[in-house]
């Protein structure tokens, strides 16, 4: 299978390729040439574990991997996580569930697709001989999962930025403790999207980045976004047949990478009805998908810092299907939006999204309902998804996606019910020191770093 960019100005590129690239040299974001139909395969997946559920899902993309290579790459990567399920869907009530997606190294969904893709970069070098330097940028979780997929890896180095004093204390010590010379945790002044903004500016050059043979790790890398489908079909063949008829999936969801890994899946023919954007006070995607209006706004730092975005980067694959695949269409939106901070699309009505938002007043009230009727303990982002619980249609069944242990969050936590959560493997970091490199969010300064460092 080929991959083409959603600029249309890049030349086609393998699933290897692709894993290797990131983000398209035109800018773009690359797509599979073809969206296969899983439908068909549903009945035969459904007793499978998660890495097989993977590999079958996954074969079906990385075709220029050997089938017997993808499978022993899958298995590798799944195995250090601390439930047998790997994603656990759990019930609270009779039509609401939840999906675990805390089980990882680092206590956070996105181990499940970084885990994945750290072992593809092992895979790509093997192939190839040519070491990789991984560039991305973090508002809290990707940066630890990433750094936790790369340790010690022969031939990488990962450069992740992230924004000094914008992070979860303990998201910001995954970041830094890890002790490994191959990492090189950046905090910049600034916010998420000035970060994200660097490195989006450093991979469009392109002599600078085929010189040091930088790949993106953020889910503006493609990779990321399909190992995601695969946890919304697991939840789905989770549920009970008589719940699998009408099923909304609620993804809190910042950058729109989680949300629309659940909409690509529902486009390939997971039979889900709907499903919810949750987002936090930084409401960019609420605002859109209620407006038609995506226009940013000033970032304010919350209790669910994950989500602290205001320029949601994958959004521009959606917009690629919306505008129906007219890549011209696609190049003169992002142009428009990036120079005026401002596109209105007339008409607006995707199909299967709604959205809400939820303000840091009210996450705390969010978790300690949640804890007194259910005895479950939420994190601040899985709360958004949380918002209007208690008035959910009994027509439906609500699956909600738990993207970070709660002990990542004992602050909020303590407030929200009194107690302490705490983990093993956050407890072994507060004796662990902090290494970091404290820059200012300077795109030459970066390079000049990476230059000095790759």
């Amino acid at each position: 299978m080929k991959y083409f960019s959603t600029r249309g100005q890049s030349p086609e590129l393998s699933f290897c390729e692709v894993v290797a690239t990131g983000l398209a040299p035109d800018g773009g974001l690359y797509l599979p040439e073809n969206l296969p139909d899983i439908g068909q395969n549903l009945e035969k997946w459904s007793s499978l574990s998660y890495a097989e559920l993977s590999f079958e899902f996954l074969s079906l993309f990385a075709t220029d991997i050997p089938k017997d290579r993808l499978q022993e790459i899958i298995q590798r990567s799944y195995q250090n996580f601390d439930h047998p399920k790997t994603a656990p869907l759990k019930q609270l009530d009779q039509n609401l569930f939840v999906l675990e997606l805390f089980h990882g190294p680092t206590l956070a969904f996105k181990d499940y697709p970084l885990q994945l893709l750290g072992n593809l970069y092992e895979e790509q070098i093997h192939r190839t001989g040519i070491p990789i330097n991984v560039l991305g940028a973090t508002s809290g979780d990707t940066g630890s999962a990433a750094i936790h997929s790369l340790l010690g890896k022969k031939n990488i180095n990962i450069f992740i930025l992230y924004p000094e004093g914008r992070i979860a204390p303990l998201q910001e010590r995954q970041i830094t403790c890890s002790g490994a010379e191959n990492v090189y945790p950046l905090a910049i002044k600034g916010t998420f999207d000035d970060a994200q903004k660097i490195v989006k500016t450093i991979f469009k050059d392109q002599a600078f980045n085929q010189k040091h043979h930088l790949s993106a790790v953020n889910s503006i890398n493609l990779a990321r976004i399909l190992s995601q489908c695969v946890y919304y079909i697991y939840a789905w063949l989770r549920l009970p047949k008589d719940a699998r008829t009408n099923v909304e999936v609620i993804a809190p969801s910042g950058n729109f990478g989680n949300v629309f890994s659940g909409w690509l899946a529902q486009k390939m023919g997971l039979p889900i009805a709907s499903l919810r954007i949750a987002t936090n006070q930084n409401d960019i995607l609420y605002r859109l998908f209620t407006t038609g209006r995506y226009e940013k706004g000033s970032v304010r730092p919350s209790f669910a810092p994950s989500m602290d975005i205001q320029v949601s980067s994958n959004l521009e694959r959606f917009i690629y299907f919306h505008e129906h695949e007219n890549t011209q269409k696609v190049c003169s939106i992002m142009k428009t939006f990036s120079e005026t901070g401002t596109y209105t699309f007339d008409p607006f009505n995707p199909s299967s999204f709604t959205a809400s938002r939820t303000t840091d007043k009210e996450i705390p009230s969010i978790i300690r309902e949640v804890h007194e009727r259910y005895n479950y303990i939420l994190d601040p982002h899985t709360a958004c998804g949380f918002k209007g619980f208690q008035n959910q249609s009994k027509d439906k069944t609500h699956i909600v996606l738990a993207t970070a242990h709660p002990a990542k969050f004992p602050q909020v936590i303590e407030q929200a019910i009194g107690l302490s959560t705490t983990h093993p493997s956050l407890d072994a970091l507060q004796t662990k020191p902090i290494k970091n490199y404290i820059l200012p969010g300077d795109t030459r300064i970066i390079q000049d770093f990476i230059e000095k460092h790759a």
